[in-house]
C-alpha cells in the first residue's frame, strides 16, 4: 500500500459521515485530504441503513437546517458525480394517535414551518388517501411533508466519496488506523500498518468503532452501539415506489416501500445494547441474530398500523448494530483532551438524513476555525469521560435507543444511569423531598415537597403550587439552593491576569470583584458566559455553567498554552450555596460576624461558623443576594448553621425549577439554551459587559466593527405572554402583524409576572431593531397551534433597573 506521507486533513471512516466530511472539505478548498477505510466503504452501519430522508421533527434549527441541506444535496448530487443517490422524494408523514403527540406535533410543525419546511396538518382520511394501506381509526392527526421521502445510503456513499475524489481528494479502502500521533496536546497525524500520515487535522468518523479509536487517541466518546431491527415483507398489491414513507413512534414502527414490499422499522421502548466490552474490528458488513421473543411485542404493534403485514410473507428479518449517545445528540467537533483532533459520530440512527449537513458544517470549522452554526447541544466536550464506562453505557443505552420514538414532554428526564454525581449536601436535602434531576449527572433538586412519579405533560406538571412557592419566597423573603454542580476553577500563576484579560470580553483585573464576562471566538461570537473573580494579584476564581464545564476548561488551557498560568478544575472540591432573596443579607448576618456591607459584584472571605467562606455578592435571580463557595468537607456544617438560623427567617428550600423561572424573569443568560456560539454579544443583549476600550481581547476587532456597521436589526429580546394558561418552553414562533419573526429560544413561567415569559432572537428584516420597534405593531405567539397576544422587552421586565439587586 503506497501510502502518503503527509495531508493536511486525515478522515477516519468510509461511511456517510466521514465521505461526507471529505467531500465538503473538498468543497471548501481543503484538496489536500486523506480518506482512510478499514475495509470498504460504506462497512458498519451505512450499508444497512434503512435511508429516510425526513426534515420533520426537530425542535433544533441546527438540526433542521442539515436535514434541508442533505436532501437538497442529494437531489443534485448525481448530476455532478454521476452516481445516483436513490433519492426518492416520496412524502412523509408522521402520525399522531394519542393527545400528548399531537401537541409536540403541532409545536414541532410551526417551528419546521418557521425554517422552511413545508409541512402540514392533515386528518385521518388524508393520511389512508395518502397510505390507503394504513388502519387511521385511532389517529388524530398525521403531519405531511411532500418533499421528503428516502435515499439510498450506499448510493449516497459511492457518490460522495466520488465527488470528493474529483475534487482531489485520496480514498483509501483496506488501510485501518492502528493509533495517532501526537506532539504535547496537539495531533500530528495517524498510525497505519503500512506506514505513518503526518497530519494537522484528523477527523474520526468511525461510526461505531468511534469509542474504540478515540481511546487510542485518549479521547472520550461516549456512545454504544445497540441492536437494530427491521423486516421487509415479499411483495404486496397497492405497494408501489411512491408510496410515502410513514411513521408511527405511537406503535414503535415506520414504514416504506421495499422492492414491491414493505419495510416495517423498529425503535423499541427498552433496547438491547450490543458488545460493550468491545465491536470487534472485522464486524464490516455482520448481521446480528435476530431475538424474535424480545421484539415480537414491537413488532406485532408496528403491524397492527398496516396490518397486511401480518400475513404477507417475509423476506427478511434484519437485525444489525447501530450506535448511541447518553443524550441522543451527536458527537460532534474538536475534543477537549486534543487540539485538532474532530469527531463527527454517534448519529442516532440519522446519520443518513444529516449527513449532508454535519459534513459541511465539520469541514466549515476546520476550514474556517470556527464553526457557523449552533453546536452547543451537540459539541463532543458537553460529554463527561465517566459516560464511557461499561456500566453507564449498558445501562443507558438501553433508554436512549428507546427515546426515539417516545414522546418529548417537557418535564421527561433520563431515569438510567442515575446517581452518578453528588452534591456533597445530597443527604441533607433528601429531609425536604426533593424532586431529583440529571445535572450533567449530578443529583440536583427540581422542586422540594415532591417525590411522587411525575405525569408526563405540556400542561402545569404537578408540582406547579411548589413551584410557584419557592419563586415568591426568592421574591419575597430568602431561599436557599444547592449550585454545587457549577463548574469551578482556580487559575492562578503570574500570567493568569493575562491570560484572562485576553479572554475575557470585560475587564477582569480589579481586585475583590466579580466581572460578568463572555469570552468570544475571533468572530466576535459567544463561546463561554460566566463569571471571573479576581482574589488575589495572580489568582482568579471562574466559575461556568455545568454544560460549559469542559468547554471552558478547553479553551482556558489552550489559551494559557506554556505561559505562567496554572489551572485547577475544583468544581468536587467546593460546595455552592446560594443565599438569595430581600432577607438574605439578614440572614447572612445572623450566621457570620464578618462585614456584609461590601457592594454588589463584590467578593470577600467571610466566617461562618468553622468555617471560611468564599462569599460573592452576586445573583441569577434578580435579587439582593449572595453566592458561597465552601470547601466540600465543611459543606454540612455551613448548610446546618444556614438552616438553623433561617427557621426564624423564613429559609426555604429553592430548586431548579425556581432558579429558571426566577432568572427568565430577569431576562438573564443561559449559553446553550437562549445564546449559543452564533450569537454576537452585541445581538446577544450583552454589550454592558464588553469593555471595548481596554487593551486586544479576543473578538474584540469583530465587536468593534459589529458596532460600527450601524443599528442592529436582529436582537435577544424578553417575550411575555398574556394569557397565563399559556406555557413556553422551546421553539415557539413569534409573529409580528403576522410576519415571522423569530423563535422563543428557551422559557419558563413567570410566577411574579404572571404568565409565560421567553427570550426570543426576532429579526426585523432590516429596519432597526428597538423598543418602539417592538411596541409598533401586534406581537402574537404560536403555541400547538393556537396564537396568544404577547409583548416583548429589550430591557427586562422585572426590575428593570436592578434596584433590588442593588439594594
Amino acid at each position: 500500500m503506497n501510502l502518503p506521507e503527509r495531508a493536511r486533513v486525515v478522515v477516519v471512516g468510509g461511511g456517510v459521515i466521514g465521505t461526507s466530511v471529505a467531500y465538503h472539505l473538498a468543497r471548501q478548498g481543503v484538496s489536500d485530504v486523506v480518506l482512510l477505510e478499514r475495509d470498504r466503504l460504506t462497512a458498519g452501519t451505512t450499508w444497512h441503513a434503512a435511508g429516510l430522508m425526513v426534515t420533520f421533527g426537530s425542535l433544533s434549527e441546527t438540526s433542521t437546517r442539515m436535514r434541508q441541506y442533505t436532501r437538497d444535496l442529494y437531489a443534485g448530487l448525481e448530476s455532478e458525480t454521476g452516481l445516483s443517490t436513490g433519492l426518492r422524494q416520496c412524502g412523509f408523514i408522521e402520525l399522531a394517535t394519542d393527545e400528548g403527540r399531537l401537541e409536540e406535533y403541532r409545536r414541532v410543525a410551526a417551528f419546521n414551518r418557521h425554517c422552511g419546511v413545508d409541512v402540514h396538518e392533515i386528518s385521518p382520511a388524508e393520511v389512508r388517501a395518502l397510505f390507503p394501506l394504513a388502519r387511521t381509526d385511532d389517529v388524530l392527526a398525521g403531519f405531511y411533508v411532500a418533499e421528503d421521502g428516502r435515499a439510498n445510503p450506499v448510493d449516497v456513499t459511492m457518490s460522495l466519496a466520488k465527488g470528493a475524489r474529483m475534487r482531489g481528494v485520496r480514498v483509501l479502502e483496506g488501510v485501518p488506523v492502528t493509533g495517532v500521533l501526537r506532539r504535547g496536546d496537539t495531533v500530528t497525524g495517524v498510525r497505519t500498518p503500512f506506514g505513518d500520515i503526518e497530519a494537522e487535522t484528523v477527523v474520526n468518523c468511525a461510526g461505531m468503532w468511534a469509542r474504540q479509536l478515540g481511546e487510542q487517541a485518549g479521547v472520550s466518546i461516549p456512545l454504544q452501539a445497540a441492536e437494530h431491527y427491521y423486516l421487509i415483507t415479499e411483495p404486496i398489491d397497492g405497494v408501489s415506489a411512491d408510496l410515502p414513507v410513514l411513521e408511527d413512534p405511537g406503535a414503535y414502527g415506520y414504514f416504506r416501500e421495499e422492492t414491491g414490499g414493505l419495510m416495517v422499522g423498529l425503535f423499541e421502548g427498552a433496547a438491547a445494547p450490543w458488545r460493550v466490552d468491545r465491536v470487534p474490528d472485522d464486524f464490516s458488513f455482520g448481521t446480528l441474530p435476530p431475538d424474535w421473543d424480545r421484539m415480537a411485542p414491537y413488532l406485532e404493534a408496528a403491524m397492527s398500523r398496516i396490518p397486511v403485514t401480518a400475513t404477507a410473507g417475509v423476506r427478511t428479518f434484519f437485525c444489525g448494530p447501530e450506535s448511541f449517545t447518553p443524550d441522543l445528540a451527536p458527537i460532534f467537533g474538536e475534543s477537549p483532551e486534543l487540539r485538532n483532533y474532530f469527531v463527527a459520530a454517534g448519529l442516532n440512527s440519522i446519520g443518513i438524513l444529516t449527513g449532508g449537513g454535519i459534513g459541511r458544517a465539520l469541514a466549515h470549522w476546520i476550514a474556517e476555525g470556527r464553526p457557523d452554526v449552533d453546536v452547543t447541544g451537540m459539541h463532543i466536550d458537553r460529554l463527561r469521560p465517566y459516560q464511557a464506562n461499561r456500566r453507564y453505557r449498558a445501562e443507558r443505552t438501553v433508554e436512549a435507543l428507546g427515546m426515539v420514538y417516545q414522546a418529548h414532554y417537557p418535564t421527561r428526564a433520563m431515569r438510567s444511569a442515575r446517581d452518578a454525581k453528588r452534591s456533597p449536601l445530597h443527604d441533607r436535602l433528601a429531609v425536604h423531598r426533593p424532586y431529583l434531576r440529571d445535572v450533567s449527572g449530578w443529583e440536583m433538586p427540581d422542586v422540594y415537597g415532591f417525590t411522587g412519579s411525575l405525569s408526563p405533560t405540556w400542561g402545569r406538571p404537578e408540582y406547579f403550587e411548589q413551584w410557584a412557592a419557592e419563586h415568591r419566597a426568592a421574591r419575597e423573603g430568602v431561599i436557599l439552593m444547592d449550585m454545587s454542580f457549577m463548574a469551578k476553577f482556580l487559575v492562578q500563576g503570574r500570567d493568569a491576569a493575562d491570560v484572562l484579560e485576553e479572554l475575557s470580553a470585560n475587564r477582569v483585573g480589579t481586585m475583590g470583584t466579580v466581572t460578568y464576562t463572555q469570552w468570544l471566538n475571533e468572530g466576535g461570537t459567544i463561546e463561554a458566559d460566566l463569571t471571573v473573580t479576581r482574589l488575589d494579584e495572580d489568582r482568579f476564581w471562574v466559575v461556568a455553567s455545568d454544560t460549559a464545564h469542559r468547554h471552558v476548561e478547553a479553551r482556558l488551557r489552550r489559551h494559557a498554552g506554556d505561559r505562567h498560568a496554572f489551572v485547577t478544575d475544583v468544581t468536587s472540591g467546593w460546595a455552592q450555596l446560594n443565599v438569595q432573596g430581600p432577607g438574605s443579607r439578614d440572614l447572612l448576618a445572623a450566621v457570620s460576624p464578618s462585614d456584609l456591607s461590601f457592594p454588589f459584584r463584590g467578593a470577600a472571605e467571610i466566617e461562618i461558623g468553622y468555617a471560611r467562606v468564599l462569599c460573592l455578592r452576586i445573583t441569577y435571580v434578580g435579587e439582593l443576594g449572595y453566592e458561597l463557595y465552601v470547601p466540600a468537607e465543611q459543606a454540612v456544617h455551613v448548610y446546618d448553621t444556614l438552616v438553623e438560623a433561617g427557621a426564624a427567617a423564613g429559609l426555604r428550600h429553592a430548586g431548579l425549577k425556581a432558579l429558571a423561572s426566577l432568572r427568565m424573569e430577569k431576562g438573564y443568560r443561559d449559553y446553550g439554551h437562549d445564546i449559543d456560539n452564533t450569537d454576537g454579544v452585541l445581538e446577544a443583549g450583552l454589550g454592558f459587559a464588553v469593555a471595548l476600550d481596554k487593551p486586544a481581547f479576543v473578538g474584540r476587532d469583530a465587536v468593534l466593527a459589529r458596532k460600527a456597521a450601524g443599528p442592529l436589526t436582529q436582537r435577544l429580546v424578553q417575550v411575555l405572554v398574556t394569557d397565563p394558561k399559556a406555557l413556553l418552553y422551546h421553539g415557539e414562533v413569534i409573529r409580528r402583524d403576522g410576519r415571522d419573526v423569530g423563535y422563543v429560544r428557551a422559557a419558563s413561567y413567570g410566577h411574579t409576572l404572571g404568565g409565560a415569559v421567553g427570550l426570543a432572537m426576532l429579526a426585523t428584516g432590516g429596519e432597526p431593531l428597538d423598543q418602539a420597534w417592538l411596541d409598533g405593531g401586534e406581537l402574537t405567539v404560536e403555541v400547538a397551534g393556537s396564537v396568544y397576544p404577547a409583548r416583548a422587552s429589550l430591557r427586562p421586565l422585572y426590575d428593570p433597573t436592578s434596584a433590588r439587586v442593588r439594594a
